[in-house]
């Protein structure tokens, strides 16, 4: 499994805009790291050399989901 670099994944992203995933991600503001990732594995083939970026992103979805928690703890 390929995934594109950063540049090819720009001109996709210019095709198609409404990727509900891509949506997701970046409104939890991680958006930057789960790039870094795919970008790790494009070049790797092989999830385990980029254990770096992928606790980076882990640790900012974390983040979100703890905020996003409080946040709503708050409202009751």
């Amino acid at each position: 499994m390929s995934f594109p670099s950063p540049h090819e994944r720009k001109l996709k992203e210019d095709v198609d805009e409404d990727d509900p995933v891509d949506k997701m991600i970046s409104r939890t503001g991680c958006a930057e790291l789960h790039y870094a990732v795919q970008e790790c594995m494009a070049e790797h083939q092989d999830w385990r050399a980029c254990q770096k970026q992928v606790q980076n992103f882990k640790d900012c979805m974390m983040k979100f989901q703890n905020a996003r928690k409080e946040q709503r703890e708050k409202k009751k």
